[in-house]
């Protein structure tokens, strides 16, 4: 509390110390056309604010404005979304792109005014000061969402709702945050600068004019006041609004799915068939004339020294890379344990695997199976590399996938926490098929398993 309140004095005294700087240059000057002081606009802001047309004239500059911005935003978003999906789009968008941050406002006003008049002229200036820089920054932000969530997410087929508002936004939100810090105050400038121009009736420019033809220092220092308290409200609007939306979250579970025993039996698959399957990556070949058939419903740990294909072929059974050479059949709907957790980390261990379409309660059930319950609701950022770990795999394992990837799914863990791992995988398995990759021959026999060793 003494902090908060230190802080509030010393803001409050550096506020006393340059209105006391205003008005020792008023007192210098002495001359109130050419500097009116505090006092006396205060007294001219208290006169217009008492005006009948004051509200009316305020509200409707806020409103020209607010839509110029709020249009911009909802524009730049959209397009952006599109772009990211269609790259000709961005190269086609982005000359005007170009042109909309060169050209001075200045000339767009005197176009607009040559096309359409003044009344939609701060709407106009305002959208063509934030349109491009929302833009700009939703497809950067789009770009920088990580490839691994993404990847995991075609994995699990998480739904589009779900990638958008835990995958996509949280990318987002660094560079929306300082693009509505920016643009939002930046809109009001260029706003109200077209109004100053153009002069439309009950606008906050057209009171500026006329204090500028009358020399109404006071007046144009009082409206000035006015611009500055919108401006201020409508930033902290937009960015309280935007706060909101990336706190929000929604409900994640989409199948609400209760009863693990009777959807997992459908699952059960036909044989997976590898035939001569090649993989290089430049001169380095990785895989080479593998054959093997995994019996539907067996249990294969893939073995292997690190650097040997382990991971590589998980890639392939899974569709996330395509062979070089060779054919692959039977995998069918899969899901995959990474070699990295491969969470989204700013969210909880239930929200992460609840995202996948699995419902609160049987993801909540899952979990305190592996972890105990005052790990379930913080972020997966604060968890260790052991806890995360269990997370991806609960999330693996309640996927509705006839084949299991679990890519070295006891990193992390002590001998105590991994044979819980391995009883959580035989009893959640449902005769699906397991391929799971390993460095200990003990997990073979722990899981009742075949051994498939590579090179």
């Amino acid at each position: 509390m003494d902090n908060k309140r230190n802080t509030r004095l010393r803001k409050a005294g550096i506020l006393v110390f340059w209105v006391a700087i205003w008005q020792l240059l008023t007192l210098a000057v002495g001359n109130h056309i050419m500097m009116a002081g505090p006092v006396e606009t205060v007294v001219s802001l208290g006169q217009h604010i008492f005006e009948q047309d004051f509200l009316h004239t305020a509200l409707l500059s806020f409103g020209r404005i607010s839509a110029g911005a709020l249009l911009a935003f909802v524009l730049g978003v959209v397009l952006a979304v599109i772009c990211l999906r269609y790259r000709f789009l961005e190269e086609l968008l982005q000359p005007l792109m170009v042109l909309f941050k060169s050209v001075p406002i200045a000339s767009f006003v005197v176009l607009l005014l040559i096309w359409w008049g003044a009344s939609y002229l701060s709407v106009s200036v305002s959208f063509l000061v934030v349109f491009p820089n929302v833009y700009v920054s939703t497809l950067q932000g789009l770009r920088s969402a990580d490839k691994g969530l993404l990847q995991m997410a075609e994995v699990f087929r998480m739904p589009l709702f779900n990638r958008v508002m835990y995958i996509y936004r949280p990318a987002l939100r660094p560079f929306m945050d300082s693009c509505l810090k920016v643009s939002l105050g930046m809109s009001w400038k260029s706003g109200v600068a077209a109004e100053v121009i153009g002069t439309p009736a009950f606008s906050i420019g057209e009171k500026l004019y006329i204090s500028k033809v009358h020399l109404d220092t006071a007046g144009l220092f009082a409206w000035t006041v006015v611009i500055i308290i919108l401006s201020w409200l409508f930033e902290k609007l937009g960015l309280y609004i935007w706060k909101k939306f990336c706190r929000w979250k929604p409900i994640r579970g989409v199948n609400g799915r209760e009863s693990k025993e009777s959807d997992m039996s459908a699952l059960q698959g036909q044989d997976i068939v590898l035939t001569q399957i090649e993989k290089s990556y430049g001169d380095n070949d990785v895989l080479w004339d593998i054959s093997r058939t995994v019996t539907a419903g067996s249990i294969c740990c893939l073995m292997a020294p690190s650097g040997k294909g382990k991971t590589t072929l998980m890639k392939l059974l899974s569709g996330l890379e395509k062979a070089d050479g060779g054919q692959i059949s039977g995998t069918g709907r899969t899901a995959v344990l990474f070699q990295e957790d491969r969470l989204c980390e700013d969210y909880s261990a239930l929200c992460n695997v609840e995202l996948i379409g699995t419902s609160e309660k049987a993801a909540r059930e899952a979990l305190l199976e592996l972890l105990p319950e005052e790990v379930l609701q913080p972020s997966c950022r604060l968890l260790s590399g052991g806890q995360r770990r269990r997370v991806a795999l609960a999330r693996a394992m309640l996927s509705e996938n006839r084949l299991l990837l679990l890519d070295e799914p006891f990193t992390g863990m002590d001998e105590g926490t991994k044979n819980k791992a391995i009883e959580f995988i035989l009893r959640h398995r449902n005769d699906r098929t397991v391929i799971l990759a390993t460095h200990d021959g003990q997990d073979a026999v722990k899981l009742g398993g075949t051994v498939w060793r590579l090179g």
